[in-house]
């Protein structure tokens, strides 16, 4: 009789200790009308369950923890997993590779302290494999039958049969998969157990606690320095969550480049701050304290000295210089590389990770069991000749419409937040002048707080609070819209969901950033004929000294909020919904709290978590190329950024969620094709901003046409960048109602002076900048494609040491398999001429005995 309170806690054993648990599912008593229907449905389900080979065990809900959840615990034996592991198209080790490993790099010794101990970073040899085959099993390396498939492949040869077994035939249909028994709550939850504790190592009987060492040299923050073992992390969760993990580190790398040289430029325009001649004349009482310039809104605001901004046109200063220029052009250099290294990085992990020929269909282009529920026709297959559901365009198309219309009204209401964002900034911008210029309290403070400044830091908090709030609602509206359409299969309803959540976020975070940099400032008129926003409010005037500067602390705040609040989001969430979940399930103390509870009381990964995370990481990427001249520090910000998130997700990955399904991936997918499209988009984006928010083209135009001091070029720019209005000029709704002594304001632009015969007009020294402007899009564009091309064109896809290595083991497996095919038809040749030999031998006894008994 088996005696529970002998069984450890940590066992992941049947009650026998000899079955593992490859598979939990939990469920509770339902005292609702649809009990009856739940028990009958989980009856079949598990009847049909052990008619494929599975054995169950279940617990009863006296033993758990809570007193009333059932456990029902799942083992493959052998003969289930062979079978599987042979329709799955599994490759198992035929043989240890004699292939020597890859020469090390030069100096890599001064890595050392970045490497882990090599038996974790390579837990198992180098193989040559093959296919498994049943019929074959003398050709693989079986040494155990119980340790020969890893955990992780063990769980989704399981979770394959579970998705596939049918539990009965409701409505005339035939019902089946775990997934929509979870939907309906007839099991309220299904999970492969985790290897143990994460905080020590198992105990015997209990195999290598890979969990533990998980914890201990990747999920802990002070081994932020360290490489990520991330052989290790594909034995324990699968290739999809390690090729997460390899992308996510591989971009780490790569912007460690890229924030070294944006900091240089940030230094750079530290050290020449105090050189620059624009703020010097801008700070200078006698030039910037002289000029008078026009109001920035009517009637209320008033005139005001050009030396009062200047703080601002020093910070300006250190993102907008003559390192700009070089940065945007190493950038759109930086994203080329990063993208062709990235495919050659991919293709040596699709080669070590015996991925080379894995075929998508296996697993992600397999019929989603909602979309073969929902079928009511089917059609011949053209390539297998087989019947298959089949659900024709009339009856999607509706919910295509609807999906449509959805995302179309979700981008319309964030470019409606924004322009009431906008609208905000334009009457809050009012008072913040007249009450900064009436409140004696605030001289001090407006050295460093100008109106202008204070309006863009609200305006932009506001803008990322926004932001977040539709965002929230936005995941929950795509998911739901998602299904509805009814996908096909599984890489069909990624990409559905992928394309609707990456154009709504690219809206969203993006598009306040593009206003700043593309739009604000450069429609607004002159004093005495202003464009206004709905006839109400006067558009928005960038400082004297550019946009830019702007554009840095909208971009700022966004990445920077973003990053921290996705951050704290991930580790605190789930740790707090576990820690409810174990308070509110602990009524019986005294009882064994089991592996399965333990794990049962963690939170879900989701179908969806790895999702959220590339997401994630790609709305960064965004953030890091397309405004990436305005910010250089943006680089450094996302790899502080990602040497935090990495130990986080590995974190949250082996404490506070279950273990994930195993599951193969060669690639990223779908955002790669993503990637590929910023980058080039981030090229003209760039080029834009220096050309048209950045103020580096009309220096240059002033410095070599306009400048009239040879010995110091510049001097004089601020008063030529600045036009001249007759205050007599104004219209009486816009004009200060206070009268002033001034005759004449300046303000930011290129045009005639009143005195002259096309006063007002754009001059020609605006066509003359308008010119250059453009010409450095079109050079810079070309310059930077040409390299992109040239780069992507030296670079090869797959390095040439991996395509001889695949060419080495491909030929390797061939001669493996033939000289064992050639070994067993000689043994089947030797039985059988044996055979005959022992025939011929009985005939001649029987002959020679029916001599002697004549």
């Amino acid at each position: 009789m088996f005696k529970k309170d002998e069984q450890s806690k940590d066992s992941i054993f049947f009650r026998d200790g000899i079955r593992q648990i490859d598979f939990v599912l939990s469920y509770v008593d339902d005292i609702k009308k649809e009990a009856e229907l739940k028990a009958e449905r989980r009856k079949e389900f598990e009847q049909n369950l052990r008619k494929t080979g599975l054995e169950l065990e279940i617990e009863d809900k006296r033993n758990s923890e809570d007193g009333r959840t059932y456990f029902v615990k799942i083992h493959a034996p052998w003969e289930v997993l062979v079978t599987y592991a042979e329709v799955l198209g599994i490759k198992m080790p035929i043989k240890e590779s004699d292939i020597p490993p890859a020469e090390n790099i030069p100096f890599s010794y001064m890595l050392g302290p970045l490497k882990l101990p090599k038996n974790v970073r390579h837990p198992r040899p180098e193989y040559f494999t093959a296919q498994f085959t049943r019929h074959r099993q003398e050709l693989f390396l079986i040494e155990d039958e119980s340790s020969f498939f890893p955990s992780s492949m063990r769980n989704r040869i399981v979770y394959y049969i579970l998705s596939r077994c049918p539990f009965g035939i409701e409505d005339g249909k035939k019902k089946f998969g775990i997934e929509r028994l979870l939907t309906s709550n007839t099991y309220s939850s299904a999970y492969p157990l985790h290897d143990g504790q994460y905080w020590k190592p198992s105990e015997p009987p209990n195999p290598v606690n890979e969990r533990h060492i998980l914890f201990q040299n990747w999920a802990r923050f002070s081994y932020f320095y360290k490489e990520q073992p991330l052989d290790l992390v594909r034995n324990y969760f699968g290739e999809k969550i390690a090729m997460y993990f390899v992308f996510l580190g591989f971009y780490t790398e790569m912007l460690s480049f890229a924030a070294i040289v944006g900091l240089a430029c940030f230094i750079y325009g530290l050290l020449s701050m105090h050189s620059n001649s624009s703020s010097s004349e801008i700070c200078d009482p006698t030039v910037g304290g002289q000029i008078i310039m026009c109001p920035l809104c009517d009637q209320v605001c008033d005139y005001w000295r050009l030396n009062t901004t200047c703080l601002a046109s020093k910070i300006s200063h250190l993102f907008d210089n003559e390192s700009t220029v070089f940065f945007a052009i190493f950038m759109g250099i930086w994203v080329t590389l990063f993208l062709e290294f990235w495919k050659q990085r991919q293709a040596r992990m699709e080669y070590e990770w015996d991925l080379v020929d894995f075929e998508e269909e296996q697993q992600q282009l397999q019929l989603r069991p909602e979309f073969e529920a929902m079928c009511k026709h089917r059609k011949m297959n053209a390539v297998t000749k087989e019947m298959e559901p089949y659900m024709p365009l009339w009856s999607r198309l509706p919910w295509y419409f609807l999906s449509g219309a959805t995302v179309t009204f979700w981008m319309a209401l964030v470019i409606a937040c924004m322009v009431a964002v906008i609208v905000y900034r334009l009457s809050v911008f009012a008072t913040f002048a007249s009450f900064m210029e009436s409140e004696a309290s605030f001289k001090h403070v407006k050295s460093f707080l100008t109106p202008q400044i204070a309006t863009s830091l609200s305006g932009s908090c506001l803008n990322f609070i926004v932001i977040l709030i539709l965002n929230f609602i936005y995941e929950k509206i795509s998911v739901w819209i998602t299904k509805m359409e009814i996908p096909r299969t599984y890489q069909e309803y990624e990409s559905s969901l992928t394309l609707k959540m990456f154009l709504f976020q690219f809206v969203n975070f993006y598009s306040s950033c593009f206003y700043v940099a593309f739009f604000k400032g450069k429609f607004v008129g002159y004093p005495g004929k202003y464009t206004y926003l709905f006839h109400a409010w006067r558009s928005e005037e960038c400082d004297p000294g550019g946009c830019l500067i702007e554009l840095t602390a909208q971009l700022t705040i966004i990445m920077t909020g973003k990053q921290i609040f996705g951050n704290v989001k991930e580790a605190i969430y789930p740790m707090v919904l576990n820690w409810w979940r174990r308070r509110k399930a602990r009524t019986n103390s005294e009882k064994l709290y089991s592996r399965w509870e333990q794990d049962h009381d963690l939170e879900t990964f989701g179908s969806l978590g790895l999702f959220y995370e590339y997401l994630e990481t790609v709305t960064q990427f965004g953030f890091v190329t397309l405004f990436v001249a305005s910010f250089p520090l943006a680089p450094l910000l996302a790899l502080l950024n990602n040497i935090i998130e990495i130990r986080v997700d590995a974190w949250k990955l082996t404490t506070q969620y279950r273990r994930p399904v195993a599951a193969k991936a060669h690639s990223i997918g779908v955002w790669q094709d993503i990637l590929y499209g910023m980058a080039v988009l981030s090229v003209a984006t760039n080029a834009f901003i220096v050309a048209f928010t950045s103020d580096i083209i009309p220096r240059l135009v002033y410095y070599y046409a306009y400048s009239t001091d040879d010995t110091e070029p510049m001097r004089g720019y601020v008063n030529d960048s600045l036009s001249t209005f007759l205050i007599a000029d104004f219209p009486n709704h816009t004009a200060p109602s206070e009268k002033r002594d001034f005759v004449t304001c300046r303000y930011r632009d290129y045009r005639y002076p009143p005195d002259h015969d096309q006063k007002y007009f754009h001059n020609m020294q605006y066509w003359h900048v308008l010119a250059a402007k453009m010409t450095f899009i079109i050079v810079m564009e070309h310059v930077v494609f040409l390299v992109k091309f040239l780069l992507a064109w030296m670079i090869p896809d797959v390095p040439k040491v991996v395509l001889d290595r695949i060419k080495r083991e491909k030929l390797m497996t061939v001669k493996i398999l033939h000289d064992f095919e050639l070994h067993k038809l000689k043994e089947n040749l030797k039985i059988s001429s044996n055979e005959l030999a022992k025939q011929v031998l009985i005939q001649e006894n029987k002959a020679q005995l029916a001599k002697s008994a004549i």
